[in-house]
C-alpha cells in the first residue's frame, strides 16, 4: 500500500520547483493533488505532465477570495482536503539601507499572509468534516539566523517558524497536525536571480556564489528539491501523528537545532 493511498493534498505554487517535486512524489504516494498556483499555464501543464488524479487550480494567496474559491474547488473534485502544503513563496534581498516598503509588504502579503489564511481556510475545512489532517508550511535556513542583504526574506521565514507552533498548539485539539519544513540551499530556476543579486551586492562573478554556498554544505552539494519530498512524504502520512508544531531541518546539515 502507497503512504498516502486515498488522500488528497493541496499544494500551493506547485507549479514548478519544490512544490512540482512535492506534487510528483505525492502522486506517486497515490495522493490525489490538486496544484494550487497564480501561473495558470504552467499549473496545467504540470498537471499534465504528473498524469493520474492531478488537477491544476488557479490561486493567488493575496487573495481571500481566491483562496476560498481554491479550497472549495479542490474539495468538490475530490471530496475532501487532508494535507495542505503552503510552499507559495517569493525570495527579495536588498541592503538593509535599500528596502522598500512596497518590498516588504509583498514578501510578506506571500510568505506569511498567504500561508496564514491558506492555513485558515484549510483548517475550518478540516474542522467542518471532522478530517484528522496534516498542515505542512515551508520554512527556510533563513528562518532561523538574519543573513546580510536578506532581512526581509530571513524575517519572513522566521514568522514561518513562529507560525507553525501557534497553529500546531491550537490545532491539534482538533486532530490536525501542523509542522514545517526548513530547506537550507536548494538549487533551481530560483537561484539564477539569487546568483545575480549577490554578483551585484557582493561584486562576485556570475555563478560564484552558488558554486559557494554548495561547497559550504557539510553534505557537500545543494540540495535539491528532491531531497526534500521525503520530508513531506513523513509529516503528511499517519507516521507523523504524534509530531506536532515542529520545524525540520532537512539541509544536509547546514543548521543543527
Amino acid at each position: 500500500m502507497k503512504r498516502l493511498d486515498g488522500k488528497t493534498a493541496l499544494i500551493t505554487g506547485g507549479a514548478r520547483g519544490i512544490g512540482f517535486a512535492f506534487a510528483r512524489r505525492y502522486a506517486q504516494e497515490g495522493a490525489r493533488v490538486a496544484i494550487a498556483d497564480i501561473d495558470h499555464d504552467r499549473a496545467v501543464a504540470s498537471a499534465k505532465e504528473i498524469g493520474g488524479q492531478t488537477i491544476a487550480i488557479d490561486f493567488d494567496v493575496t487573495d481571500q477570495a481566491s483562496i476560498d474559491a481554491g479550497v472549495a474547488k479542490t474539495a468538490a473534485q475530490f471530496g475532501q482536503i487532508d494535507i495542505l502544503i503552503n510552499n507559495a513563496a517569493i525570495f527579495s534581498a536588498a541592503p538593509i539601507t535599500e528596502i522598500m516598503r512596497d518590498d516588504y509588504n509583498r514578501v510578506f502579503d506571500i510568505n506569511i499572509s498567504g500561508s496564514l489564511f491558506t492555513m485558515q481556510a484549510v483548517a475550518r475545512h478540516m474542522i467542518g468534516r471532522g478530517i484528522k489532517g496534516k498542515i505542512i508550511n515551508m520554512a527556510s535556513q533563513a528562518g532561523r539566523r538574519g543573513e546580510p542583504l536578506v532581512a526581509v526574506y530571513c524575517a519572513s521565514k522566521a514568522a514561518i517558524i513562529s507560525l507553525t507552533q501557534s497553529a500546531g498548539l491550537d490545532l491539534i485539539q482538533h486532530g490536525i497536525n501542523v509542522n514545517a519544513i526548513a530547506p537550507g540551499v536548494v538549487d533551481g530556476e530560483h537561484w539564477d536571480g539569487v546568483d545575480a543579486f549577490f554578483a551585484k551586492h557582493e561584486g562576485k562573478a556570475p555563478g560564484q556564489k552558488k558554486k559557494e554556498v554548495g561547497e559550504a554544505v557539510p553534505y557537500g552539494r545543494m540540495g535539491t528539491a528532491d531531497d526534500l519530498t521525503g520530508m513531506a512524504v513523513f509529516l503528511a502520512s499517519s507516521d507523523a501523528d504524534y509530531i506536532v508544531a515542529q520545524t525540520y531541518n532537512v539541509d544536509g546539515g547546514n543548521w543543527m537545532s
